[in-house]
């Protein structure tokens, strides 16, 4: 018996859709972040990019366990003198709701080429519609 190593050429992407709505940020972002990696799959590689797309919609449901709305805070930097900006999470819900879900699964994910390249598989939504019908979506029902 061998064992066989995917490569870019022989690893296949699925695309699997997700609803946030009532899950709660960090369980999804483990979820996604292992779909995104390809840590579902038998075909597993570190050093290749063995992943599937992954397609969230209404992201603007998410919820936070404890007191996380009220205190959690996001900061940027802009590499300025008083360049500092700390935003909570109430805000971000209502300025920019898919910063929360894409800030939660970067984390989960490696740094360096091969990590960035799976985050740019993760396509986030607000609303209830998307516009990947074309590559016939598969849904994944999270509890």
């Amino acid at each position: 018996m061998s064992t066989t190593l995917a490569n870019p050429q022989t690893a296949e992407h699925k695309w699997i859709v997700i609803d946030a709505t009532d899950l709660v940020v960090g369980r999804l972002a483990v979820t996604i972040a292992n779909i995104l990696r390809g840590k579902h799959k038998p075909t597993y590689t570190p050093h290749c990019d063995t992943g599937d797309f992954v397609v969230v919609v209404n992201v603007e449901k998410v919820q936070f366990t404890g007191k996380k709305w009220d205190q959690k805070e996001y900061q940027d930097y802009s590499h300025y003198a008083g360049g500092q900006k700390i935003t909570s999470a109430k805000e971000m819900l209502a300025r920019k709701p898919e910063e929360i879900i894409r800030r939660a699964v970067k984390r989960m994910m490696p740094k360096g080429p091969l990590g960035y390249k799976q985050l740019g598989k993760l396509k986030l939504y607000a609303g209830n519609q998307h516009p990947h019908q074309a590559q016939q979506p598969q849904e994944l029902k999270l509890k």
